[in-house]
Formats: structure tokens, sequence, C-alpha cells
């Protein structure tokens, strides 16, 4: 057994390869972050080893500064490890009461975990081709984020110039309101806009839906607004639902390309009632490849959704919180579509009352159900059969 350990960073990578009698057969070096540097690596692996010996690569989680000397190990065909920096850092810790981190340490510490660590299993190209669905969904994710701050900011100065507005419609971010905040930015401008302009803008935009009644109550309560007069405002407010608009159209980009993945990938999770592909594309895209995990149980625990637990002596735990540790994004998606499913499948609402009827907060209720969903998730997607609701 031959274990390479790799301390990963922008610029360059620290290596340290060491065998499994405790023998070092390359100490500490450094290659660039370049095809050169990463050819290096490859023709000292194969100097340090034969053909007979079992290769480990390791290197720690470290985002996009590992991504492609990770392709490039893959490619190569070597069986490579990817830990979580919080995981060798406390093994590190083991190793020495001494207050040293180098990366030189941390490449000989990743080697010497892979040797110690059996219980580890390698990436894969599943997995590492399912980081461009992670890449869309997040960027879905931060993208939408963004979007609802801006329509936080929109509401907030119609409420300066305009704030009767929102009892007029049935809401503040439609396209026809939309279309008439961009064009009359205020109170004062709608009011001295002509009744058959301002009709026509509302009845175009909404199809109808707002006519002439709905423009006249718009012109009547702008002329006894109580809103200010105040340009600035005016100009931020229409950048703002610019801005919202070019938004709709990127995530609209987005989400058709993770629709094209999503029917590649023919996922069985798109089949439980209440998961949408998008949430099924964040699920699939943080979990990655399932076979990476042998239970359920590990995969709640991936999530970070796991209870914690603390006992010593007589000292028990009584109240265990979540442990809220790996991936946030994962978390979110589990937890939101996991509301949604105990809405439309009888089972999971079922469920959920259940809970409730024991007492538990419905948070509490809901991170019950969490669990059962990720049991469900994993089964359908190691047998790859669609869900077949209770009968």
């Amino acid at each position: 057994m031959v274990s390479v350990g790799i301390d990963v960073a922008k610029d360059k990578h620290d290596c340290f390869i060491l065998n499994s009698e405790g023998e070092v057969l390359a100490n500490g070096f450094t290659v660039p972050n370049t095809m050169g540097g990463f050819q290096c690596l490859l023709q000292k692996i194969r100097e340090c080893t034969t053909p007979q010996d079992k290769i480990k690569v390791g290197l720690e989680a470290t985002g996009h500064y590992s991504y492609n000397i990770l392709g490039f190990l893959l490619d190569n065909g070597l069986a490579t490890y990817v830990l979580n920096p919080l995981h060798t850092n406390l093994y590190r810790k083991s190793l020495s009461l001494r207050k040293t981190k180098t990366d030189r340490v941390d490449a000989r510490t990743i080697a010497a975990m892979l040797l110690s660590d059996v219980g580890l299993k390698p990436y894969t190209d599943i997995a590492y081709h399912n980081e461009e669905l992670k890449s869309l969904t997040r960027y879905r994710f931060d993208k939408v984020k963004e979007r609802a701050k801006l329509k936080q900011s929109v509401a907030r100065l119609v409420c300066i110039l305009f704030p009767e507005l929102g009892n007029l419609v049935s809401s503040l971010h439609t396209a026809s309101v939309y279309a008439l905040l961009e064009e009359l930015p205020g109170a004062r401008q709608i009011a001295e806009a002509h009744l058959t302009h301002l009709k026509t803008l509302l009845s175009d935009v909404s199809r109808g839906r707002y006519g002439r009644d709905v423009a006249v109550a718009i012109r009547d309560a702008a002329r006894n607004s109580v809103g200010s007069r105040m340009p600035a405002k005016s100009l931020e407010l229409q950048h703002t639902i610019r801005l919202i608009r070019e938004l709709d159209t990127e995530i609209a980009e987005i989400e058709d390309t993770i629709d094209t993945l999503m029917d590649e990938l023919q996922s069985p999770i798109t089949t439980i009632p209440g998961i949408g592909t998008r949430m099924g594309a964040m699920i699939l895209a943080e979990v990655g490849d399932f076979s990476r995990f042998d239970s359920p149980d590990k995969l709640l625990a991936y999530a970070g959704m796991s209870p914690s637990t603390c006992q010593s002596g007589q000292l028990k735990n009584c109240y265990p919180h979540m442990e809220k540790r790996g991936s946030r994004y994962l978390r979110y998606a589990l937890y939101n579509a996991t509301k949604y499913v105990c809405l439309w499948d009888p089972t999971f609402a079922a469920y959920l009352a259940k809970k409730r009827a024991e007492g538990k907060h419905y948070n509490v209720a809901i991170s019950h159900a969490a669990k059962k969903l990720v049991r469900l998730i994993y089964a359908l997607e190691k047998s790859r059969e669609p869900y077949r609701p209770a009968a």
C-alpha cells in the first residue's frame, strides 16, 4: 500500500508519499498548479511505486482549488480520496501536542490518515461529473437569494413612494406592477399620467386582468397618496426592477440547463410527490455518488441532520440538537423538500401529524420526517425504481 498526501493550494501543491510500513518514499516536495506540475507528480508517484502496489491519493475538500488536480488524478486511474478538512485537522492534532501546521505537515498528515482509516471510500467519476450539477444548483440558489433581496428593496421603495399601491393589486411583484413602476416610479408620476395610457399599460402587460377600473383606482389613490416625491428613490426603484428582470432571465437559463442534466440522470427522486426538478437536482448534486454511503444514516450524518450525542457518567443530553455539519445546501434542500412532501404524500402527512400529536414543535416534527425522506431517497437511488405510494 502506497499513500500519497496532497495539500492543495491556489498556485502550488505540497505532496508526501508514504508506504504502509511507514517508510517515506518521497519527503515533502512541491509541484506547481500547472499541467507540467501534474505530470511531474504523476511521474514521481510512478517512480516510487511498482505495478503491484495499491496506490491511494488523498487531498482535502478545498472547493474550486482542488477541482483541476482531482480531475487529473481520476483521468489517470488513481484511487483518489477527498477528505473533510475538519477530519484531517483533528487527526493532525491527535498525532502531536505541538502547534505545528504547515503545508508539508498537512500533506504528511493526509498520507498517514489514508493508511490508518480503512473505512474511507474513494472519490468516483460519478461524483466528479456531478460537480457540474452542483455548480448550477448553488449558482441558482445564490441568484434566487439575490433576487429575493431586490424584491424586498422594491417593497421598501414602494412604501416610500406610493404606499397605497400594495392594497390595490394582488402583489407588488408581478409583471404588470413592475411595468407600471418602471415607467412611472412614484405616486406623483402616476397621478400626472393620462388615464388611457395608464389603462393600456396595465392591460397589455397583465393580458387584460387589470382593466380601466383598476387604472382609475390606482390613479385616484396616487392623487391622494402620502408618498414622497424623491427622484433619487424613483431612480433606485427603476434600476432595482431592471436588475430583477435580468435575474429572472438568468435564473430561467440556469433552470433550463438543470432540466437538461436531470433528464440525462433519469433519477427516481422526482417521482416522490412534492419534489420537483429544482429541489431534486440540489439533493442529487450535494450528495454526489450514493454508493459512497453504506446506509441512509450515514447520508443523514453527511447532511448534518443527525442528532448530536453527549453522554458522560450519569450525564446524558435530554434535548439533542441537530449537528448541522456538512453541506448547508443539502440541509436546506432536504428540509424544504420534506415540507412539500408532507403536503402532497398521505404517508408523510400522517407521519408528520403523528409527531405533532406527540407534542413536538413543527420544526422538530419536520426534521423527523426529513429522516424518513432520506431513507426513502436512499432506497430509490439504490434500486433505481420509481416511488410507489402506499395503498
